[in-house]
């Protein structure tokens, strides 16, 4: 089995997980290879990884069974952008905090890597955002698991945001700016700005106004099958864009729609994981001070 390693900076207190997960797959004899970036940062932190080969970003990953995300659901969201089109199966331990995508937690390490060496797990595809645009803004990574994001800059005025469902006018979006999230979005910033949860494996697309000036504006979920363009107008001649945590300063100029992209995010899973269980515990659903 050979497995590919990724991972951002972290805390003191996260360095005993990220350990335990090298220990685990040096004891089962698993082949690791490590993304160039994080490597130095294991170095730092004397991290005792055994032998292993390095990759860079956009370096071929088709040798490799499994991509380890180790850190938070961000850290997932940047090691999607190393494996793309591939397909190459994602599987996220949370050493972060919230961890809806990274949702093999800290102290079920050892149990976690057993079980997929004994290919105790099964895959959970999910649909991604792609934008399209006359230039080039995310240096060919135009695709985004959770949302696509416009928003005013800085502390500028608000944004008019035009906007558009297969070349037909939808509405014309007064705010700070407009998220369009996928299913599996909808739990992250649509949802804090008043989107609904939609479940992760629904053909849609959520357009979630973010802090509109017209009160009578809701999000609203459309197929995924849909094209949605977009015209901003505004009194700054900048304003910003985003795909998950990935943002870039952009001028009024430029043209953007975003659809369905055409591969998948391909989710590791273990076979005890269930999305309503993550629900509920991440959300605290059903918690009352009264119980």
């Amino acid at each position: 089995m050979r497995v590919a390693v990724h991972g951002r900076v972290f805390d003191e207190k996260s360095v005993p997980t990220i350990q335990e997960v090298f220990n685990e797959l040096k004891k089962h004899g698993v082949e690791v290879i490590i993304s160039r970036s994080y490597s130095s940062i294991l170095k730092n932190y004397h991290i005792e990884t055994g032998p292993y080969e390095q990759y860079f970003q956009g370096d071929d990953l088709s040798s490799c069974d499994i991509i380890f995300s180790l850190g938070g659901d961000g850290t997932f969201l940047e090691t999607l952008t190393h494996v793309g089109e591939s397909e190459l199966p994602i599987a996220g331990i949370n050493t972060g905090r919230l961890g809806f995508l990274a949702s093999i937690p800290r102290e079920k390490v050892a149990d976690a890597i057993l079980a997929i060496k004994k290919g105790a797990y099964w895959f959970d595809y999910r649909n991604l955002i792609r934008l399209e645009s006359n230039l080039d803004i995310f240096e060919g990574l135009n695709f985004g698991l959770n949302e696509f994001t416009i928003l005013k800059k800085d502390t500028s005025s608000m944004i008019v945001v035009h906007t558009f469902i297969d070349g037909e006018y939808l509405n014309s979006y007064w705010a700070d700016g407009l998220i369009v999230a996928t299913p599996t979005g909808s739990t992250g910033y649509s949802l804090s700005c008043g989107g609904p949860i939609v479940w992760p494996h629904s053909s849609n697309f959520v357009i979630t106004p973010v802090s509109p000036h017209n009160l009578n504006i809701r999000p609203m979920i459309v197929s995924d099958n849909s094209v949605i363009s977009f015209e901003i107008e505004g009194r700054s001649k900048n304003f910003m864009v985003s795909l998950d945590s990935r943002s870039r300063s952009v001028d009024a100029n430029i043209q953007m729609a975003v659809r369905k992209e055409s591969f998948r995010a391909k989710i590791l899973q273990l076979n005890d994981y269930n999305f309503l269980d993550t629900l509920r515990q991440k959300l605290n659903w059903g918690l009352d001070v009264r119980n």
